[in-house]
């Protein structure tokens, strides 16, 4: 086991875990963070906490220390600066006449790395706009195109169960969703019924898969022969949060078996 602490770069992103380096952090205090792309201003998002080796990417990078009145400042002025960038790759992106769509724009703290996000369906050949960047800027420049699901995550909105989307609200990573959680959670396949306003299945379908596939194990498959009290028939029904099943026997008759 290790001692990690959470950090991250801003409101509702993902949380990198970060070696304390023997500094007392407290949740929402500011810390200046050593990453693979130069140092980072964040915030710490979770208590330090002990977790297995195994789960996590080692050598951990360390916290540096904690950030002062003056890296708040920077890191406003870097803000921004940022968006002045978000301005001139837009302008560059038309010159250019790129099929792509420009989410973010962010500093490292000591402007080491500007790093761009963008959406698009196809491959984009972005080198000379990244050239410009660089003369203009003066310092590396990284253009990183992302998914619908990130898109959605920074736009924000409301789900089909009238709540603000999870991936804007708390999700910092996303877990991979497959059509079988809902197949196995009885759900109709229907794609407006499964979807996410970012087109993608529904985040949410893996919130209780785990506790669907336990119950589904102690359960026979539909059309299953299967014998109960001397009657034999056919599993014509499952309900696995009740964990019970619905049999219609030899003698035409619906009997439902509860496995408690």
């Amino acid at each position: 086991m290790i001692n990690v602490v959470g950090i991250a770069f801003k409101d509702g992103g993902r949380v990198y875990f970060f070696d304390p380096n023997n500094i007392k952090l407290e949740i929402n205090k500011n810390v200046i963070v050593e990453t693979e792309r130069g140092t980072q201003f964040g915030k710490v998002v979770t208590a330090i906490m002990e977790k297995n080796k195994q789960s996590l990417n080692l050598p951990l990078k360390r916290v540096i220390r904690l950030a002062t009145e003056d890296d708040e400042l920077k890191n406003k002025e870097n803000q921004q600066e940022a968006k002045r960038a978000m301005k001139e790759c837009e302008r560059l992106i038309q010159k250019y006449k790129l099929e792509m769509k420009l989410i973010d724009a962010g500093f490292t703290y000591q402007r080491e790395q500007l790093m761009f996000h963008f959406l698009s369906d196809s491959r984009v050949d972005f080198r000379d706009l990244a050239k410009e960047l660089a003369s203009i800027f003066k310092t590396r420049i990284e253009l990183r195109q992302i998914g619908v699901r990130d898109k959605a995550k920074e736009i924000g909105g409301l789900g089909p169960c009238g709540r603000t989307l999870c991936c804007t609200s708390y999700l910092s990573n996303f877990d991979s969703i497959s059509i079988n959680m809902a197949k196995i959670q009885n759900l109709s396949l229907n794609p407006t019924k499964i979807n996410g306003s970012c087109g993608r299945l529904l985040c949410c379908l893996n919130y209780e898969n785990e506790v669907y596939e336990e119950y589904r194990k102690q359960l026979p498959n539909i059309g299953e022969k299967v014998k109960y009290q001397n009657k034999e028939g056919r599993v014509v029904e499952l309900n696995i949060l009740k964990r019970s099943y619905t049999i219609f026997t030899n003698d035409e008759e619906y009997i439902t078996v509860s496995i408690d």
